[in-house]
């Protein structure tokens, strides 16, 4: 009987209207679960289903295999990833680890298996021509290889092939390829736990991206909230490579916090009115749900305007409704709120060496105002 993940999380404090969101398991969790119940398997000829394991924090879920197979030579284990109430593209994904004993003194290898990348440029926290195997997943798994070899009395000479099921398809809609981690998904996970909307992984993959550039000698990196943003930058400056563009969404703090610690010579920030006008306020977090558009702030900065005006700008559901207001009034307010959105940026960089630019988009992709 396989046992409900559900069961197994406890403690989580976001909600959804009151009710509490379930926590889910990371890819590396599963592919230690999976790694465990193999190797078990070929100690011993028996599968554990459920399988437990420990997690850095020291908690200790069990997970029930959906396939398994096992011959003299090799065996191999699969769990389907559940990953709550967390949008994950990996969720319901199949996370297999196929494992074999290797020859005497080889130690544990990793391999990338069908689905899994690997990884090409230099930044990221494993090597090229690695398997895209974070350390924590590897980390979490040689534990379990050497306690069950510990326990039979063997060395632990083991491959472990981490292969996921249409990884190569599921990679295409993350980062990997801009990345450079090419022919599959990462197995990933600090905590073996995924946090619902938590935004880490999110924050993670920013700053691996900056990573990423700072490895291949970028001086100028983009950080822009959208696609649409993002076309608009790439027309701007078509001479930069994919690893430049970082895929910020609402997480400026993301960007500038870590460029605060690990400085490029130029940023970009690209982005809409609505949303600059967040960081103009001085939020970090550009989320509708953690910051709003105060429109006092906009009125403050089309200075003295009729009674008229300004009721209207006080009662606007939007913040495109107090721009085409100042328009409508001769006023320019992309500009004055592309400088404040440039002074938010400055200040959260601090004294790094890093030229920061502040573009503001119209929802056509189109520049409506530059501070630099």
């Amino acid at each position: 009987m396989g046992l409900d993940l559900g069961q197994r999380r406890t403690g989580t404090s976001e909600t959804r209207d009151g009710v509490p969101l379930r926590r889910g398991w990371t890819t590396g969790a599963c592919a230690t679960a999976a790694t465990k119940a193999a190797l078990a398997a070929l100690l011993t000829g028996e599968f554990p289903d459920p399988v437990e394991i420990v997690l850095p924090k020291g908690e200790r879920p069990a997970f029930p295999l959906a396939r398994t197979a096992l011959t003299q030579a090799q065996a191999f284990a699969a769990i389907v990833k559940d990953a709550g109430d967390d949008p994950d593209v990996t969720h319901l994904a199949e996370v297999g680890a196929r494992v074999r004993f290797g020859p005497p003194g080889s130690g544990i290898v990793f391999r990338a298996g069908p689905g899994v990348g690997t990884v090409t440029r230099p930044g990221l926290p494993i090597p090229p021509g690695e398997p895209a195997i974070n350390p924590v997943p590897r980390a979490l798994m040689r534990a379990e290889v050497e306690a069950l070899c510990a326990v039979h009395r063997l060395a632990p000479d083991v491959e472990i092939s981490i292969e996921v099921r249409d990884g190569e398809r599921l990679a295409e809609r993350t980062w990997n390829g801009r990345l450079g981690i090419l022919g599959g998904l990462s197995i990933l996970g600090t905590t073996g736990i995924v946090h619902p909307f938590s935004c880490s992984a999110w924050i993670h993959s920013i700053h691996r991206g900056i990573d990423v550039a700072r490895a291949s000698g970028l001086a100028h990196v983009i950080g822009a909230t959208g696609s649409t943003s993002e076309d608009a930058a790439r027309r701007l400056y078509p001479e930069l490579p994919d690893i430049a563009y970082l895929d910020m969404g609402d997480f400026a703090g993301g960007v500038l916090k870590y460029l605060r610690r690990h400085p490029v010579p130029r940023l970009t920030l690209i982005g809409g009115f609505a949303k600059f006008t967040k960081l103009a306020q001085g939020s970090l977090d550009l989320h509708s749900g953690r910051s709003q558009v105060d429109p006092g702030f906009l009125l403050a900065l089309m200075g003295e305007v009729a009674a008229e005006t300004r009721g209207a700008v006080l009662g606007a559901n939007t913040a495109k409704e107090v721009l085409d207001l100042a328009a409508g009034v001769g006023l320019d307010l992309a500009a004055p709120v592309a400088s404040k959105a440039l002074a938010t940026a400055r200040d959260a960089l601090g004294d790094a060496p890093c030229r920061v630019e502040v573009l503001v988009t119209d929802r056509a992709g189109g520049v409506i105002a530059r501070a630099v």
